[in-house]
């Protein structure tokens, strides 16, 4: 595992092994079935959703094999030369295969004589060529290529999806992650397949146990301790200001990133909040946090008189908004915990 990416690894190599991106998927399985295929499509999305491969596997289910499947990273080849050569390439015939097939990746980086360049090649293609094009930031993408294209967007998988996919992977190399570890390395990906398998690299790089815990995550990532956030939730629940902020200072004074802090804190208080209102949702409550944090939050749930109510998670969601443009980043969370309890 040291020595090969987990990411790379464990790439989808068919559309069925392509996780959470359905609304992608299905409709080019449907086309290469009916064999209608497009000569331009566009991919938009984040990072790390998987763009690249489902370019690959589309490739390869139209019948196109590696010497005629062309990658090019527009970013650093997106001058009108570049464009212009690869144009010219474009008419020769495929090698062994019934289509050629170019992906460009990261295209919103050509520039505007280069995207003149290729519109027409985009326009009039010859019967075998098929163009996929990548990007992160579809809005900078002529609106003149869009529409010559058919656009795909790649969401973002929820936290459920990044962790269930996580556990599954560790499990076929032979590690347990927990579940609430599980959680947080989802919530650390930020939306991100990539970003979450190669936080489970790092994690279980270098080490003996085959059960990988929470803190072990937390120890290697520098995330937020769970303690640290059970500190700040037991404080509001009890009501106390001053020990509220003695929290956020200690956590602060450690080092810690109070946004993922704050994002963590957030997490606490909503599961606490529907663990008292929705009873139903008890058990896939347990299931996302894990025994032992379902068991603290629990009692504060159980606690008669309570200060935790929905004004306390509208009051750290409105610090959630602020703390983008807090010259101290603890701020927000002071200012959070004030208004809740001014006197």
């Amino acid at each position: 595992m040291a020595h090969q990416s987990l990411y790379r690894t464990h790439r989808p190599a068919t559309f069925a092994e392509v996780v959470g991106q359905e609304q992608v998927t299905h409709p080019l399985e449907e086309a290469v079935k009916a064999g209608k295929i497009g000569h331009a499509y566009l991919f938009a999305g984040s990072r790390g959703l998987g763009k690249t491969s489902v370019a690959r596997i589309f490739a390869a289910a139209i019948g196109c094999g590696e010497r005629d499947l062309y990658e090019v990273d527009a970013a650093s080849n997106n001058s009108v030369e570049d464009i212009r050569a690869l144009s010219e390439g474009v008419y020769t015939l495929p090698f062994a295969s019934p289509y050629k097939v170019y992906l460009l990746d990261e295209v919103h980086m050509l520039s505007k004589g280069a995207w003149n360049a290729f519109l027409k090649t985009l326009e009039e293609p010859p019967a075998h060529a098929v163009f996929i094009l990548a990007t992160t930031e579809l809005e900078k993408v002529p609106e003149t290529v869009q529409s010559r294209c058919q656009i795909f967007e790649f969401k973002k998988p929820t936290r459920k999806v990044l962790a269930e996919m996580t556990a599954k992977v560790a499990k076929k190399e032979g590690y347990t992650l927990e579940s609430d570890a599980a959680e947080l390395v989802a919530l650390l990906a930020d939306g991100s397949y990539r970003d979450a398998l190669s936080i489970l690299q790092k994690v279980v790089t270098g080490t003996e146990e085959k059960t990988v815990s929470r803190p072990r995550v937390e120890e290697v990532t520098g995330a937020p301790r769970q303690s640290q956030v059970q500190a700040l939730v037991a404080a509001l629940a009890s009501g106390s200001r001053a020990t509220a902020l003695v929290a956020i200072e200690e956590t602060a004074r450690s080092g810690t990133d109070m946004k993922l802090y704050l994002e963590l804190v957030l997490s606490a208080l909503r599961s606490i909040l529907l663990i008292r209102y929705a009873p139903d949702l008890r058990a896939s409550i347990m299931a996302e946090l894990g025994a032992d944090e379902f068991s603290a939050l629990e009692e504060i749930v159980g606690l008669t008189k309570s200060h935790i109510t929905h004004a306390t998670l509208l009051a750290f969601l409105t610090a959630a908004d602020r703390i983008r443009y807090a010259p101290i980043p603890a701020l927000p969370l002071e200012l959070a915990v004030l208004e809740l309890f001014p006197e």
